[in-house]
């Protein structure tokens, strides 16, 4: 990783080093540098003989291992021609063996190459699915100094242009996946942060910025703009941050989920109220008409968009109290619009079963990342690298990739879901949130 393009954090050093008389020498961990970690030797790596129980024929070893045996024990008379008999007899039967344990697979059948009207039904079969093999360590790991150790805030996003935002203290850095780039976007005064949300809107270049004062900035990635700020919403931080097209809905400390819509100048446009405190967790369902929301209350909300209202607060339509932690991942089914997945807090330990495969991120005493498998929740893999809890986890847009942030400091990326599948047509672009504004104060 370039850590030239850090230039402002670097500047900042010099000009406070340079106001001390006597400067001891330290270690400089630079935001988003990779870590390099030496491997061992693959003479280290030797692992024991394990028998294979499909290639071993388990009536020859029984025979082996007993009348082999009592044959030894008390022999009968023999004569050359009874030897040559015994011996064309275990050649015709394969009894000549002198290994019972066997280490490889069998070799294969041999093939008929002429068809017959009998085996037709076979060709019919579907071939067997190959298991697709999961990494289980980190492709790349990064450094993430300052990166707040708060569970119930949102600081980690992959947008649709392929980068990612991560929040570390006061500063918000992007990191291009494309050309492991990485640049400073913004850095908040320090009466305003820490930043505590971070989120990218559909078209992957405006981003919108939570703050521990109650406000939520806009911003355009591409000209390193502020576009405008958006208050009176919130009374305490903004710490979860979901987007439906031009509609930004956030969830404060306060216990209020608000939807804003940034294309007008009075943007409080509707209000959800049913959590008591802070919510650490929202997102929109695919067709954008549902929002699932989380708090630590340990109660899990589905609101319909279709009964919200600008007037009074929005009455929810299920109220899930299953959890016994705080609620913060949350995660709709894409191949089915009414499944919705949640994970409770370290008190909890409970996750619903509404995905194909489902990936979650853990603390005491692994810090692992677990893959499941849907509907059976049977356990895939566990992706270990962290040494602290996992805090945030955010996927790549073609769904390949998932970075995972943790309170060790360090920005990880893992190759769980394998190569991405032949795109198909590419659907409508998505009106632009931000066409209609020019910069606002």
């Amino acid at each position: 990783m370039d850590a030239g393009s850090l230039s402002s954090s670097t500047s900042k050093t010099q000009s406070l080093s340079s106001n001390t008389t006597t400067v001891k020498p330290q270690q400089c961990r630079s935001p988003l540098r990779e870590q390099f970690i030496q491997r061992k030797n693959s003479k280290e790596n030797l692992d024991r003989f394990i028998p294979n129980r499909s290639a071993m024929d388990f009536d020859y070893a029984h025979y082996m291992l007993t009348e082999g045996a009592k044959g030894k024990e008390s022999p009968v008379a023999s004569s050359p021609s009874r030897d040559a008999y015994r011996k064309q007899l275990a050649e015709a039967l394969n009894m000549n063996r002198t290994r019972i344990l066997a280490f490889k697979n069998k070799p294969p059948v041999p093939v008929d190459l002429i068809p017959h009207e009998s085996c037709s039904t076979l060709h019919q079969d579907k071939p067997a699915k190959t298991r697709r093999y999961i990494p289980q360590t980190s492709e790349r790991t990064l450094d993430a100094p300052d990166l707040v150790d708060d569970y119930y805030l949102n600081l980690l996003d992959w947008g649709s242009a392929n980068v990612l935002a991560i929040a570390l203290g006061t500063t918000v850095y992007l990191w291009d996946a494309t050309n492991g780039s990485t640049s400073e976007l913004v850095t908040v005064d320090d009466e305003n942060g820490p930043i505590t949300s971070v989120s990218w809107a559909p078209d992957g270049r405006h981003i919108a910025i939570g703050l521990n004062n109650s406000e939520v900035q806009l911003w355009d990635s591409a000209s390193n703009k502020q576009l405008r700020t958006l208050r009176g919403g919130h009374r305490q931080r903004v710490g979860s941050l979901a987007w439906n097209n031009h509609i930004l809905t956030t969830g404060g400390m306060d216990g209020r989920i608000i939807n804003n819509d940034v294309r007008i100048r009075s943007h409080i446009v509707e209000t959800y109220r049913g959590h008591e405190q802070e919510v650490c967790g929202l997102k929109w369902s695919a067709s954008g008409q549902q929002l699932a929301s989380g708090g630590n209350d340990n109660l899990l909300y589905i609101w319909d968009r279709s009964m919200a209202s600008s007037n009074s607060a929005t009455q929810w339509v299920h109220r899930l109290n299953d959890h016994t932690s705080a609620v913060k991942a949350l995660a709709w089914c894409p191949f089915q619009g009414n499944l919705l997945a949640s994970g409770g807090g370290s008190g909890d330990r409970t996750i619903n079963k509404n995905e194909r495969e489902l990936l979650s991120g853990h603390g005491f005493t692994q810090n692992q990342l677990t893959l499941w498998k849907y509907p059976s929740m049977a356990k895939m893999a566990e992706l270990t690298g962290h040494t602290s809890r996992v805090l945030f986890m955010a996927q790549s847009p073609d769904g390949c990739t998932v970075a995972s942030a943790a309170a060790d400091e360090t920005l990880r990326f893992w190759n769980v879901f394998g190569a991405p599948e032949v795109t198909k047509t590419a659907p409508k672009a998505r009106p632009e949130p931000f066409s209609n504004v020019t910069r606002i104060r």
